[in-house]
């Protein structure tokens, strides 16, 4: 371990020596390109594409684009790029991680390899975790880049596919990770190629990059609809399982935050719900109820998980603190928070489009962040995303003042202790910011403080729309601000007047995190740029984490330290040791969680590629689908003429079967009988049913005007299948993840089962699309002025259909669905 992270620091050395040398190239311009007027400078950009497109490659381009635009940023926005962040720019534009600490001017560092990579004219998307961060550095560097005559386009959530399109055209869009991901699955879904939205994904830089590849890689997007289920068992089990008793009815892991029925609690179901046998095959639904009640009633928590708005259950982010407008927990576990909290239960829905961001984020060029706190994670972003991270040098020392935990032996010793620290500082004026890891503490803390009459401002996510108000006054003399994660991210505190002289912004952790990272964010509000300020964190040993992971191990330090748990408090280097070894692990738990996720999901990926990618082939094909329609129908034949030949003796091999198949499926039942195949090979018989198809099939697009309504025919029958079996296949993959886990108890890798049988159940989609494709060609009547149909509602929950222009399309006739083998 200490070799490999030698190599990390020296590779890091490596690599700021070269960017110091490229820095110097920069530099040495700074009074050539400061000489050039307005005009001539807004120029380069046009001689930078031209040479682009004439062969020089961005990285020869880089130290002019880099000096050119440092000079404008200048003129500009009043701002001029130290050496540091020329370093920072040359990491992302290789497609490294730019660890920077807050406050060194990350906004401003992107400037300049986004401009650089915009040059290529394909495309850059600057990525942040909010709608909030994209609006104010579009507007704010937008400026700079406009200036510079190139265009810079804003995707938010609730514009139209139009506002869309233009965003995504323009050299920079600016967006949040959930519309680009929400985005590429509708452009996997519409009909028509002029719904599509995106262009191929070419460069992004993620900002607070840690926060989007790690924090939220274990919640995958997902696309829904209204799946047909009852509510009505929610609210029952939910009744039940507030009568049980902890231990004696149902026992929670800690460590796994996983809870299980005693021998007690299943015989109280089994009675309750009239079944002999919780766990036979026809009472599945009933488990997977009960163990959502379970989980709703016992271990997802009200003000910290999730908190309850004007009637709605609304996810909290555990990173952010933020409220998660518009997701839910799936697999029912929605349902069960509501039918707990006593409103409105909302349908189940079903999967109809998912990924993963790892997998979403994978498929860009290129693909670089930026982030205070990285290097905690540096395995992860090279072994999935294959980024190296490079700590940048603050361009000021940083004096901040980290002191060691306080340890208190109960909740509410630690929260009397930090209500007076907080009393002591803003008597003389310092501004605090005390950071919280759930909207519960965060209005514990608030209580103490109006009893001791100490002025505050409380953010979180029940007031998250004052944030930007919240914040800019955080530095001023005698602020106290108390914030759930959601003061550590994109935030910039700057410092009133006279606030240096005492000492800076004093930070207060209420708790430590399960990750290292966000810890070191919220201490990153304070010393941006060489100012003083000082961090404090007070935990106890009832807190979250100490009782999962910690707490043993910090007892048998205590004990050989000699320290009572009874004593007021206890400070020491250790202690901080050891609560970090206990993060370290949970970190560690968290990884493996997450390849774990993104292996089953490689399963997927592998599928959605093949779909997604014939499906845009069909799209945007503009001749003829010829070449995808003839070997679906004869792949459809051969499957099913070798499933029913399969024996050596002729005589055994089951004609009628075939000859049903193909009147269902290809002819009329007067043009092929059970004599026409007797004493054929199956060869000759395919021969026969392929001859007969294609006769049938040219028959029928004669009907139509020209190749143009035979290609929309074509369309709107491949379209209409493929998305209702994918559909359906996501569900069942879906479902297949949820209890392939039972498979280890039988000596089984889980994933290995998974990979199996989802090749299989892909196998057989495949088998079913081309069966269902082949009939409704050849069997359905062509009618006129029927759409293409979207599978799934649009953004606007409405089914997506275009125009009143008239396409051919069809209705099939009401025959037997026989399906194959």
């Amino acid at each position: 371990m200490a070799h490999l992270l030698k190599n990390l620091f020296d590779n890091d050395k490596k690599e700021l020596r070269r960017y110091g040398k490229i820095a110097d190239r920069i530099e040495s311009m700074e009074e050539e390109i400061a000489a050039l007027s307005d005009e001539e400078l807004k120029a380069r950009t046009q001689e930078f594409k031209s040479r682009y497109h004439n062969g020089e490659t961005l990285d020869d381009l880089l130290p002019e684009a880099f000096a050119t635009v440092r000079e404008a940023a200048k003129r500009v926005l009043g701002l001029f790029p130290f050496r540091v962040q020329l370093m920072g720019g040359m990491s992302l534009h290789e497609g490294n991680i730019s660890e920077m600490k807050t406050g060194e001017g990350k906004t401003l560092t992107a400037t300049m390899p986004v401009y650089l990579n915009a040059i290529s004219g394909e495309g850059v998307h600057v990525v942040t975790v909010n709608d909030y961060l994209a609006t104010r550095d579009a507007e704010e560097m937008g400026e700079l880049y406009r200036w510079m005559g190139l265009t810079v386009g804003l995707n938010l959530n609730g514009k139209n596919s139009s506002e869309k399109r233009e965003a995504y055209n323009c050299d920079i869009t600016y967006s949040t990770n959930n519309e680009l991901g929400f985005d590429y699955l509708r452009d996997n879904m519409v009909v028509y190629k002029e719904q599509m939205v995106q262009r191929p994904l070419n460069f992004a830089i993620l900002d607070e990059v840690d926060s989007i590849l790690v924090d939220e890689a274990r919640t995958p997007l997902i696309i829904s609809g209204q799946a047909n289920r009852s509510t009505s068992f929610y609210t029952r089990c939910d009744f039940f399982v507030k009568g049980l008793k902890e231990e004696e009815d149902y026992t929670i892991d800690l460590q796994s935050k996983s809870i299980s029925l005693t021998e007690e609690g299943i015989e109280k179901a089994e009675k309750t719900f009239r079944v002999n046998n919780l766990y036979d095959l026809e009472n599945q639904t009933l488990i997977h109820h009960l163990d959502q009640s379970l989980r709703a009633n016992f271990i997802m928590l009200l003000d910290i998980d999730y908190v309850v708005n004007n009637g709605e259950v609304k996810i909290v982010d555990q990173f952010t603190g933020r409220i998660m407008d518009g997701r839910r927990y799936s697999d029912g576990l929605h349902q069960a928070i509501e039918a707990k909290e006593g409103v409105e239960i909302q349908k189940e829905s079903k999967t109809m489009a998912t990924i993963t961001f790892q997998n979403y984020f994978r498929m860009y060029k290129k693909l670089s962040g930026m982030t205070g706190t990285a290097k905690t994670e540096e395995e992860e972003f090279r072994e999935i995303y294959n980024m190296n991270v490079i700590a940048i040098p603050t361009n000021r020392e940083l004096i901040r003042d980290d002191r060691d935990d306080l340890l208190y032996p109960t909740l509410e010793n630690k929260f009397n202790a930090v209500a007076q620290d907080i009393k002591e500082r803003h008597k003389k004026g310092q501004p605090i910011l005390v950071g919280t890891v759930a909207v519960e503490t965060s209005e514990r803390i608030s209580r103490l403080l109006r009893k001791e009459g100490v002025p505050h401002e409380v953010l979180n996510a029940k007031n998250h729309f004052r944030e930007a108000e919240i914040v800019v006054n955080a530095g001023q003399p005698g602020a106290v601000t108390i914030a759930t994660n959601m003061a550590g991210r994109g935030t910039d505190i700057k410092l009133g007047p006279g606030v240096k002289e005492l000492g800076g912004l004093a930070v207060i952790g209420t708790e430590r995190h399960e990750s290292r990272r966000i810890d070191n964010q919220l201490r990153g509000r304070s010393g941006r740029q060489g100012d003083p300020g000082v961090s404090q964190f007070y935990l106890s040993l009832e807190d979250d984490l100490m009782k999962r992971f910690g707490s043993e191990r910090i007892r048998m330090v205590l004990e050989q330290l000699k320290i009572s748990e009874d004593d007021a408090v206890i400070q020491s280097r250790m202690i901080s040791r050891q609560v970090e070894s206990a993060q370290k692990r949970v970190e560690g738990n968290n990884y493996d969680t997450r390849r774990n996720v993104l292996k089953y999901d490689d399963v997927m990926r592998e599928q959605r590629e093949v779909i997604y990618t014939q499906r845009q082939e069909v799209i945007l094909e503009e001749e003829s689908l010829n070449y995808v329609t003839v070997p679906m129908i004869r792949r459809t034949i051969e499957r099913y003429v070798q499933l029913n030949t399969q024996q050596e003796d002729r005589s055994k091999w089951n004609l009628s079967h075939i000859v049903e198949f193909a009147h269902t499926v290809l002819v009329h039942p007067d043009q092929l009988s059970e004599e026409d195949l007797k004493g054929k090979s199956a060869a000759e018989i395919e021969n026969i049913l392929v001859d007969l198809a294609r006769e049938n099939y040219e028959e029928k697009t004669d009907q139509l005007n020209g190749k143009e309504q035979v290609l929309e025919f074509e369309k709107v029958v491949i379209l209409r299948v493929v998305d209702r079996k994918w559909t359906d296949h996501i569900d069942q993959m879906d479902q297949l993840r949820q209890g392939i886990g039972l498979r280890s108890y039988g000596q089984f890798n889980p994933l290995t089962e998974y990979q199996q049988e989802g090749f299989t159940l892909f196998e057989d989609m495949i088998g079913e699309i081309e069966y269902e494709v082949t009939r409704l060609l050849m069997k359905s009547q062509i009618r006129q002025n029927l759409q293409r149909e979207q599978a799934t509602p649009n953004s606007n929950g409405k089914k997506a259909k275009r125009g009143q222009a008239k396409k051919p399309t069809f209705s099939h006739d009401e025959e037997t669905h026989t399906r194959l083998g």
